[in-house]
């Protein structure tokens, strides 16, 4: 369904809110983005919840985080990136045992240049490994002092990527799917903004709170052009339990600050609503979090969201997740 312009006379020439905040919440606290906020004209938060920041000025050594990074990274990234570190440290310990001339290691006279260097690179990932198959060993005393050290350099491979996957495994993380689409939908005779999110892991979150900010750029009295951020009501912004899918809404009153608003006046302000989740993932009792952003680019008029409930055997609820956003016409 393509996005259109709000043309429903009720959300038509309401009166704005006087009272808003600039990078500040309803409480009173900081939201963090602070006044620099205002410079940026692109998108805050991206989709996948990582914010759209680049950090300058800081030295190497202040930017280095290799185990930070590595925890962020996705699985086929460091999948792919320990796959690469694997092959890359044989290859290297591979030409060492070549360079060091064929009576280096024993089963591999008579070899080619060529055949020597593979006998060499299987060689060192068997040493890596700690296989041993005994074909090919060390003659030379280069060519035995250089096993020991790959011999280290292995074990301490091991027993870092062994940390690494176990840091990865542990570490909480909320697997929370939402919706593509933001709704303006019909709400109690009126209408409301709607996204809804489900989720997709097994393990069961309770004591879920949604946030919602509303972001967009104003011209001061002085011609000056701020982004103002405010909260947005919620008609519910918390659940106990998130067994099925939520649908968050806010209600479009009178003294909503989007009232009155049409879809292109939301462009034309660079406007985004920025989501924030949290709740405790009862299997690991910590709090995790989950972040999204729409755009006004992805509102969608006229329509509801589909029903999830999936097959029913009678016995227990269903709901089909592939299901999350599909739409009916309101």
């Amino acid at each position: 369904m393509q996005t259109q312009e709000i043309r429903t006379a009720d959300l038509v020439n309401r009166p704005r809110p006087s009272a808003e905040y600039v990078a500040v919440g309803a409480d009173g606290r900081d939201l963090g983005l602070g006044r620099i906020a205002e410079r940026a004209t692109g998108r805050l938060l991206n989709q996948d919840g990582s914010f759209n920041v680049q950090r300058l000025g800081l030295s190497f050594a202040e930017r280095f985080a290799p185990y930070h990074q590595i925890l962020a990274l996705s699985w086929p990234k460091f999948l792919g990136a320990v796959a690469a570190l694997y092959l890359g440290i044989n290859l290297i310990f591979g030409l060492a045992y070549w360079s060091l001339g064929p009576d280096a290691l024993s089963g591999t006279a008579g070899d080619s240049s060529p055949q020597r260097l593979w006998h060499a690179f299987f060689f060192s990932v068997q040493t890596f490994a700690t296989i041993g198959y005994g074909q090919i060993g060390p003659v030379s005393m280069l060519a035995n002092v250089l096993t020991v050290f790959e011999a280290l350099v292995g074990l301490l491979c091991v027993a870092l990527l062994t940390g690494l996957f176990f840091a990865r495994f542990a570490r909480p993380t909320a697997a929370i799917r939402f919706s593509r689409q933001l709704l303006i939908a019909p709400y109690h005779g009126g209408l409301s903004l709607q996204f809804r999110m489900a989720n997709r892991r097994s393990s069961e979150l309770i004591e879920l709170q949604a946030r919602v900010l509303f972001a967009r750029f104003e011209k001061t009295p002085d011609g000056r052009r701020v982004r103002r951020f405010t909260p947005l009501p919620l008609e519910r912004d918390a659940v106990t339990f998130f067994p099925l899918s939520w649908t968050v809404v806010h209600p479009i009153t009178p003294e909503s600050p989007i009232a009155g608003l049409s879809v292109a006046q939301l462009e034309a302000m660079e406007a985004e609503f920025l989501v924030l989740v949290k709740g405790t993932d009862e299997t690991l009792a910590t709090e995790v979090h989950a972040r999204t952003s729409y755009h006004p680019t992805e509102i969608v008029m006229g329509a509801r969201f589909a029903d999830l409930a999936g097959a029913d055997d009678g016995m227990r609820l269903t709901i089909d997740l592939s299901r999350l956003d599909q739409l009916e016409p309101a």
